[in-house]
């Protein structure tokens, strides 16, 4: 099982110490797990609320309708019986429901390593790695444009950090590599780094079908066998309000085709893209995945999906989005009603406005990942790393994210409510009577090294020991621990001969030029 369980600690290393580069470093972390969420989830609608979003959702969809920039997509929807003028689409809630009932509700993802395989619905909860910031930021360094190497050196995080469950998009925007030929030292790189599930963007036809072969060839598979069960996955952003482009509704009937998962998540920010009431906000964003879901279902039926929500707001006072906020909780909440109520997977995502990782980064992150936990959320975007509202990219977030992810795992663990007799201590408390202490009674003892959470980055030490040993914060403390990751990474192992395969391919459709531009 990859990395160190809690009980094969190094309990010299756990406390959040200096960070030293050494050959021999490994990271102190629980090992590998998709947690299972044991709480119910946070309901602030009351049935009657649900069904009111609902009903609004297929009121957009009947009488205003959405617009398909996809000639293919309309000329669906026209044989579907749906009305179709240029290129709004209206469609009916009968229609909708029974393209839903079609979606096959939870699923799971195996990469080319299936001991990395993630489950996606039910109370299952993986997290993914930032993805998309144009930015990087370091505390050495500062901000810079993204760049290959940056790129690099996440993909080497994302693939140390057990409480990282998937490769989503580029976490840094590698703009060094000429966009017509960036997907494929990309999506190469990240199936080489990782062994993790990857994702892909839905950019042109050439990017996802380039894509789906890479992860092909990477985990040695046929078509047939690629195409039987999800292997990957794809999310794709409406243009809100109420509209679908081309690039990302083809590659999303694309993906879907091939019987690989899309995440359909809009992108409403209350008071910009979307209504100022948190209702009326979720109501869009609603319908504006069910039209895309009904869409690719009645395409190829059975095809796994979920709903995600990128529901927040704006600051009025300058118009730019806001993360990690009141509103971003309740709307993140309201929309995993909904998608409970479609017997759907849920996405939502571990994000912030601050524009370094400072405390206000924490809080709005932590706001933003128990959000995800009380929502029922099954795929957390942008877990660790986040900054700026997404410009962004840190080693030293990603970090400090990892460690709240941990936690969280941790608090997933049924082990914390066990309530078995040898859990409810009672000949222990017996042993030690009034007075006494627990230190040295063997049912501690048995269970010291495995009984608590350790941390890896934060210092529980107290303040006279922290200063002492040079009173180093917090980000430094990450920092130390990210270049301890860089310096001292080995990538997973992959068979020579899929390796060679998977260079071919891209050395082959380098030659043959890419994806088109408008370079």
């Amino acid at each position: 099982m990859a990395g160190d369980t809690q009980a094969r600690r190094r309990r010299s290393g756990g406390r959040g110490g200096n960070a030293r580069r050494t050959e021999s470093f490994r990271l102190d972390q629980m090992h590998w797990q998709v947690p299972r969420n044991p709480d119910r989830p946070t309901e602030p609608l009351p049935p009657e609320g649900v069904e009111a979003i609902h009903r609004a959702a297929l009121h957009i969809l009947a009488e205003i309708g959405v617009e398909f920039l996809h000639d293919d997509a309309l000329a669906l929807f026209r044989q579907a019986g749906c009305i179709v003028t240029g290129q709004n689409v209206r469609m009916d809630g009968d229609f909708v429901e029974a393209m839903l009932a079609r979606a096959p509700g939870p699923f799971t993802i195996t990469p080319r390593n299936p001991a990395r395989a993630v489950p996606v619905g039910g109370n299952s909860l993986a997290f993914v790695n930032v993805s998309s910031p144009p930015s990087s930021w370091d505390m050495i360094r500062g901000k810079r444009t993204g760049d290959f190497a940056t790129f690099r050196e996440f993909m080497m995080l994302t693939q140390a950090f057990n409480c990282i469950h998937v490769a989503g998009g580029y976490p840094v925007e590698p703009v060094d590599v000429h966009p017509g030929i960036r997907h494929l030292d990309c999506i190469a790189e990240k199936l080489i780094l990782t062994d993790k599930v990857v994702h892909c963007y839905c950019l042109g036809r050439e990017r996802v079908e380039d894509a789906m072969e890479m992860v092909r060839l990477a985990a040695g598979l046929t078509h047939a066998e690629f195409d039987a069960a999800p292997r990957m996955y794809t999310n794709i952003n409406s243009v809100s309000p109420l509209r679908h482009d081309f690039p990302m509704i083809d590659g999303a009937l694309r993906m879907a085709r091939r019987g690989q998962p899309v995440v359909v998540t809009p992108f409403t920010l209350a008071g910009a893209m979307a209504p100022v009431t948190l209702a009326g906000a979720v109501a869009q964003s609603i319908a504006e995945s069910l039209c895309a879901i009904a869409l690719l279902q009645y395409a190829a039926p059975g095809a796994p999906v979920a709903i995600g929500t990128f529901t927040s707001n704006v600051d009025m006072r300058s118009g730019a989005p806001a993360f990690g906020t009141p509103e971003y909780m309740r709307a993140t909440q309201m929309t995993g009603q909904l998608a409970r109520r479609y017997g759907l997977p849920l996405r939502s995502s571990g994000v912030c406005t601050a524009n370094i990782p400072d405390a206000q980064a924490m809080w709005e992150t932590c706001n933003s990942l128990w959000a995800a936990v009380q929502s029922g959320s099954n795929l957390v975007y942008h877990a660790a790393g986040w900054l700026e509202g997404g410009l962004i990219a840190s080693p030293e977030k990603f970090v400090m994210d990892c460690e709240v992810l941990q936690m969280i795992q941790r608090y997933c663990d049924p082990v914390l409510t066990d309530t078995s007799p040898d859990a409810l201590a009672l000949d222990a408390i017996a042993e030690v009577g009034a007075g006494g202490h627990f230190f040295g009674v063997g049912h501690t003892q048995a269970r010291y090294e495995t009984a608590f959470y350790a941390p890896f980055v934060s210092d529980w030490r107290n303040y006279e020991a922290w200063e002492r040993d040079g009173a180093i914060d917090t980000i430094t403390r990450a920092h130390g621990i990210y270049r301890q990751i860089v310096d001292n990474f080995i990538p997973p192992p992959m068979p020579d001969d899929r390796r060679a395969a998977l260079m071919d391919f891209v050395a082959r459709r380098k030659s043959e030029g890419g994806a088109p531009t408008d370079f």
